[in-house]
């Protein structure tokens, strides 16, 4: 049986595992390559750690009634749509990762100190719609660095072709370049073999 302690380390190590994630898509790379948009909605590596930071922020300290000293004014009711989303010129990468670590700590202290099943109120949700447990809400934070990660994955991949959950260990598959090469061809020839077998059967 799982005990309350086994799901709080649980979810922690989750967390803490998609966060070491995010933040090591940084390294090695320029200021303009952790900041260039390289998807048609602007997604970039720095502007995924900032917003993200946010998030912690939120969900698991304002919502439980432990808000953070932190000045965010990109998520000010008079901040232009999407500014957590970017870096500009005026914050530096010390800044945002800085930011980031100091969200987790604070994070993890809301975590350490309350139960999973406490009741928060999310300030920015409508009124008699905003309650949530801490489980609830270390699950939704959980869920979105994840995901957050993987959009990292994708543009650190387009940036310099580096991949993986951890610098030290990708989880790929076993493979030189020119293995990669032809395994990405056959993905393409399968993919166009289908295209035509739709095409010749409509």
């Amino acid at each position: 049986m799982t005990t309350s302690t086994d799901a709080r380390a649980d979810l922690h190590r989750y967390l803490q595992t998609a966060r070491e994630a995010l933040l090591w898509k940084l390294e090695g790379l320029s200021e303009y390559d952790i900041r260039r948009p390289l998807t048609p909605t602007g997604t970039n590596l720095l502007g995924l750690v900032k917003h993200v930071a946010g998030v912690e922020l939120g969900y698991l300290g304002a919502t439980f009634g432990r808000p953070s000293e932190e000045p965010l004014p990109w998520l000010g009711d008079d901040a232009e749509t999407n500014a957590d989303m970017w870096a500009t010129p005026d914050e530096s990468r010390e800044s945002i990762v800085g930011l980031y670590r100091r969200a987790w700590a604070h994070a993890d202290a809301t975590l350490e100190a309350l139960p999973l099943d406490t009741i928060g109120t999310v300030p920015w949700w409508p009124s008699g719609r905003n309650e949530m447990t801490l489980h609830h809400a270390v699950v939704r934070v959980l869920t979105e660095t994840h995901r957050h990660a993987g959009h990292a994955d994708i543009v650190r991949e387009l940036i310099d072709g580096g991949v993986g959950v951890r610098k030290d260990g990708d989880s790929m598959a076993p493979g030189d370049s020119a293995w990669w090469e032809t395994y990405r061809n056959r993905v393409e020839q399968a993919a166009r073999e289908a295209d035509g077998d739709r095409a010749a059967q409509s």
